[in-house]
């Protein structure tokens, strides 16, 4: 098992990343998504790594641009469009440090939860795991830290995606405060199978409770376990 920095540039954007390996040959990989104002270094995505290189399987988790320690300007260059841009270039970089990206994950925490409903109908991908994801920005409770000017670049409805959505798995805490959770029974509703959803109880944005970050890791790895390892042979 070993990590390494990576950077790659998307649109111009240097951009940086860290890329968890375990010790096998071309496994499959899972990218993440941060959500809208948090960044790689987030503590989930760095135990959901931890936890699926034991399990065989590659993470790559990076900063968006204008996040983290990647280029661009926050305010000026955040969108859904240019943040699925950015999965799409971090592909592109996987695959010329020794991925073949055949087998492929996502997952995605907020608004990264929002770009991966969107990205997964553009890319074949075989396993969807998100965290409180939005189905229509508009829909959200209001997020003091949000620039006023970020307002018309954040519009977005991705309810005619949810239907080409599959292999997902929906983690929302009933207690939401940010994303009310009938986005998460909205998005399990017009899914396809398999898919399944997990409520927490008491559940806010930022999964704090330490038994949900403990659940949400255990299950998501499972599932990208069963979807990109324990796949039956085609005959």
């Amino acid at each position: 098992m070993s990590q390494k920095d990576i950077t790659f540039i998307s649109d111009g954007y240097r951009l940086t990343g860290t890329l968890h390996l375990p010790g096998t040959d071309d496994p499959p990989v899972v990218i993440g998504s941060h959500g809208l104002l948090s960044s790689a270094g987030s503590p989930k995505q760095i135990a959901l790594a931890d936890k699926c290189v034991d399990a065989g399987i590659a993470y790559f988790r990076f900063d968006h641009r204008g996040c983290g320690n990647s280029e661009g300007d926050f305010e000026k260059d955040t969108s859904l469009e240019k943040r699925c841009g950015d999965i799409l270039h971090a592909m592109e970089c996987l695959k010329t440090n020794g991925l073949s990206c055949s087998r492929i994950g996502l997952f995605g925490s907020s608004m990264g939860g929002a770009v991966c409903i969107s990205i997964a109908t553009e890319i074949s991908v075989n396993a969807v795991v998100i965290n409180a994801a939005p189905v229509r920005l508009d829909q959200i409770r209001s997020i003091p830290e949000i620039p006023e000017s970020l307002s018309t670049d954040l519009r977005f409805d991705l309810s005619h995606n949810l239907k080409h959505l599959h292999h997902t798995l929906i983690f929302h805490g009933d207690a939401d405060e940010v994303v009310p959770p009938d986005h998460a029974h909205l998005i399990y509703k017009h899914a396809q199978q398999p898919k399944r959803l997990v409520v927490f109880q008491n559940g806010d944005h930022e999964m704090s409770n330490p038994d949900h970050q403990q659940a949400f890791v255990l299950e998501s790895v499972q599932w990208f376990r069963e979807h990109l390892i324990d796949v039956p042979e085609k005959s």
